[in-house]
């Protein structure tokens, strides 16, 4: 239960990792709370455990060993003279047994009372509350009673949330399997197989009511969310307020949340999450007895700081009688190490730069409430890594939420687009372009939203870069490079042998062999007859390209790995502002027809946006070991085989067969057939540990 009139928080716990607990950390700084962090092996550097007054170990990765036991978590708040625990979101934040473990050892719960978790925890529970409330729902379907009159079904984990757990069922026959897998996620992430099935509806909007209430009997309404943008059920990009809603269903939404608060004896932050259907009905999905990742919307538009109401509510203290007037409009990203165009694949790596542009870099910045009430950006990052922070395969892959308040949509979408793309995030692969793409979608603009925004445009946002714009890309880097190596910078004035060197653009693995020689009439390069060479340093390569001049920052890292930032003008197209005022701007291509030098200067403008593109360079002589034999399929990323398909060696494939199944980063992965054939090898097992790039299986033709 919440704490009484006389608890008084000193120090917190923080039964989580990530972004959120360094979220948490950074009100109770504010508030004079002193904080512990719990940590796993591979999080033992991570920007949470730094950041903490102290830190707890707790042995192993898993999450099954680590952030899902919670005797170990109440031992560390014993441990290290914590008297409340915050359990973050994820995890055990919705365990009503955590959280009378924790009020039973005498400490305080930084959440609403176990009973109102319990109850809402089970989601087909909760149904059954909400039903008895008169709340709209969506029944549950049970499965072993399921026709195809019921499909669509979407099955769903009864614990937790996240879009774990989650399978969209379009035929009968894929319904047993689908709530195995299902099944699967959801004990591993939550630590609780339970799955029902309920219908789906297409082309609904996912719109939410955060709440706040407190023991005295008052209940907050804090308006409504958009988290309609969704890929794997797993949300994208939110706003608050939802947009285009009618009056009269924003009325009805507020008062269903209100109605399951009281239902239920809740205390604390929550979120009463529905769907809204094309007709416009909203039906109850769940009721997350938590504080939600997008909860920075809210606090934008509301100038609140949710967590530190959290903890005062845990003191025991009453709310005012009515929140705080809303005012304009935020929108909040949430930016992934991801791949969108490959499945939305998780990457791992190191993550050498992260800058958000205009609300600093590399942690939790930009005001908590940006509403420019005092001439601030509008601009807020709450991230979980920073510059030199491994992104490994264990947890979630989310890098950060950037947040944009605003006046209006309007502004707060472009404010929010403007900062991502200007932003410089080198490392593993994201979506920052398809975040800036899908601001800029006409359907996202004139709120047209549903569920099946990225079923409908994926293909057109992540549509592959133009073939010359990565060869010059490529030819930047050589340049670049060519400076590093010599003081000369590789310059000839006599007809010689061309300069070489070849780069393979990632992930699309194309690779571009750049030849160019420089003379007395400029430079020349293969395949690229428009290029010309104004200036050069390690850093930045001014080009002309079909009489335009443009600018290419370019960044080399100690494992090789190579990017080049191009900056690009309004509607898609890449180009350096053009004014010719850079400091220290080299000389041109102008009379006599001068050759740049090397040393002309060492420092790159901030442009106004950015395409990057990674490259990896390769060796001139590749090792003749290094070929795969066609048709392998190799472990995209570190993970653990889960289960093989029904296919063994010698069995004929069809393209796109699933032929087993990984897990990684909290995630279940299907490895498909490239193409149809034969299993010629399966050399993996169930439970087998795997590296990026093992062999996982050889289709042959």
């Amino acid at each position: 239960m919440t704490g009484s009139e006389a608890s008084v928080i000193s120090t917190l716990l923080v039964a989580n990792r990530g972004e959120i607990a360094r979220r948490i950390f950074r009100t109770c700084r504010e508030l004079g709370i002193a904080t512990v962090a719990v940590y796993s092996d591979a999080d033992a550097d991570a920007p949470h455990t730094r950041e903490a007054d102290a830190a707890f170990h707790l042995p192993g990765n898993a999450p099954a060993d680590t952030y899902l036991r919670g005797d170990l978590l109440v031992a560390a708040a014993l441990t290290c003279g914590a008297d409340a625990v915050h359990p973050g979101y994820g995890f055990l934040s919705e365990n009503p047994d955590f959280a009378r473990a924790v009020t039973d050892a005498g400490l305080i719960w930084v959440g609403p009372p176990p009973a109102a978790i319990a109850s809402m925890a089970s989601k087909t529970r909760a149904k059954e509350i909400m039903a008895d409330a008169g709340v709209p729902l969506l029944a549950p379907v049970r499965a072993e009673d399921a026709t195809a009159a019921d499909l669509p079904l979407l099955v769903k984990a009864a614990a937790g949330g996240g879009g774990r757990g989650m399978r969209l069922v379009r035929e009968l026959s894929n319904l047993p399997s689908a709530l195995a897998a299902a099944s699967t996620e959801a004990a591993s992430a939550f630590g609780d197989g339970e799955v029902f099935a309920e219908p789906y509806v297409e082309n609904g909007r996912h719109v939410e009511v955060q709440i706040l209430a407190d023991a005295h009997g008052t209940v907050w309404v804090l308006g409504t969310r958009d988290c309609s943008l969704q890929r794997r059920h797993q949300k994208v990009i939110e706003e608050a307020p939802a947009p285009a809603l009618p009056a009269a269903l924003r009325a009805a939404l507020h008062t269903a949340a209100t109605e399951a608060a009281e239902a239920i004896g809740y205390q604390g932050a929550g979120t009463v999450e529905f769907l809204v259907a094309p007709g416009g009905r909203g039906y109850f999905l769940e009721m997350n007895t938590r504080l939600q990742v997008e909860h920075p919307v809210t606090e934008c538009v509301y100038g609140i700081d949710l967590v530190a109401l959290q903890l005062r509510v845990a003191e025991g203290h009453a709310l005012p009688a009515a929140p705080p007037e809303p005012t304009g409009h935020a929108v909040e990203a949430r930016l992934y190490a991801e791949d969108p165009a490959r499945d939305w694949q998780p990457q791992t790596g190191v993550l050498h730069r992260l800058e958000v542009a205009g609300a600093g870099v590399p942690e939790l910045s930009g005001p908590l409430v940006p509403a420019g009430l005092s001439g601030l950006s509008g601009l807020r990052v709450d991230s979980g890594f920073g510059a030199g922070d491994t992104i490994g395969i264990h947890y979630d892959p989310m890098l950060a939420k950037v947040i944009a308040w605003a006046p209006t949509r309007a502004e707060a979408i472009r404010r929010l687009a403007h900062a991502l793309e200007r932003s410089r995030v080198h490392g593993p692969v994201t979506n920052r372009e398809l975040l800036v793409r899908s601001l800029r979608h006409p359907e996202f603009i004139a709120a047209q939203l549903d569920t099946g925004f990225y079923e409908r445009h994926l293909d057109a946002l992540t549509a592959a870069p133009d073939d010359n714009e990565t060869r010059v890309a490529a030819l930047a880097a050589a340049l670049a490079d060519a400076c590093g190596r010599s003081r000369f910078g590789g310059w000839r004035n006599v007809p010689s042998q061309p300069q070489t060197k070849t780069y393979r653009l990632e992930p699309d693995g194309t690779e571009h062999e750049i030849r160019y020689r420089h003379t007395r009439d400029g430079l020349t390069a293969d395949g690229l007859p428009d290029v010309h060479c104004l200036s050069a340093t390690r850093s930045l390569v001014v080009l002309e390209v079909g009489g335009v001049r443009r600018q290419f920052a370019v960044f080399a890292y100690e494992d090789g790995s190579v990017y080049v930032d191009v900056p690009r003008l309004p509607g898609g197209a890449t180009q350096g502002p053009g004014s010719g005022s850079d400091p220290g701007a080299g000389p041109s291509r102008g009379a006599g027809g001068r050759a740049p030098s090397c040393a002309s200067y060492t420092s790159y403008t901030a442009y106004t946006s950015y395409v990057s593109y990674a490259l990896t360079p390769l060796p001139r002589f590749p090792d003749p070991t290094a070929r795969t034999e066609p048709g392998s399929l190799l472990a995209p990323m570190p993970g653990t085989v889960i289960r093989l398909a029904n296919a063994a060696v010698g069995d004929a494939v069809q393209a796109g067969q699933p032929l087993l199944w990984l897990e990684a980063m909290k995630m279940e992965h299907k490895i498909i057939a490239p193409a149809s054939g034969t299993l010629a090898a399966l050399p993996v097992a169930p439970g087998q540990q795997v590296e990026v790039g093992a062999l996982l299986a050889v289709v042959s033709d």
